[in-house]
């Protein structure tokens, strides 16, 4: 299992139910869970040894975000969240939408820019001063280079 939630000992308890996607796979009820070698081993109800567990490879397990709590700290935001944000500099100029959000050493958001580039900003305060969730947006910051790649030179 590849795991991409904060929190795997409360997501992964027996009993826990996800959709896949894709969805014929699921849903799926985990019957047991534990780490080994440093990876997460899940069981699933129905998935009983080895060659029926490899019908899942690829799969991923799903939460709607509905089911999640809220987070304590006014500073962190789930993925789903940021994705489908409006981008814009702190002059007001239009940047792009949030279209992803990685997570390789340092938090970087995947812009789909105004001319349908992509762009990576890394999820920093200093580049990413502002969240608005409620006006669907976030102000960024732009270090010489970051948006025009030529502004660097």
């Amino acid at each position: 299992m590849e795991v991409r939630t904060d929190d795997p000992a409360r997501r992964f308890t027996p009993g826990a139910v996800f959709s896949t996607d894709p969805a014929a796979r699921g849903p799926l009820r985990v019957v047991s869970s534990r780490w080994n070698s440093g990876r997460l081993l899940l069981a699933f109800d129905g998935f009983d040894d080895r060659e029926a567990a490899e019908e899942l490879r690829d799969t991923l397990l799903e939460v709607d975000s509905a089911d999640l709590a809220p987070l304590a700290d006014p500073e962190e935001f789930y993925d789903h969240d940021l994705i489908g944000l409006a981008v814009e500099t702190e002059a007001g100029e239009r940047v792009g939408v949030v279209a992803d959000v990685l997570h390789h050493g340092q938090d970087l958001l995947v812009v789909t820019g105004t001319s349908g580039a992509e762009l990576l900003i890394p999820f920093v305060r200093p580049i990413v001063p502002e969240v608005d969730l409620a006006a669907a947006r976030l102000v960024i910051t732009p270090p010489p280079g970051l948006l025009n790649p030529t502004e660097a030179l």
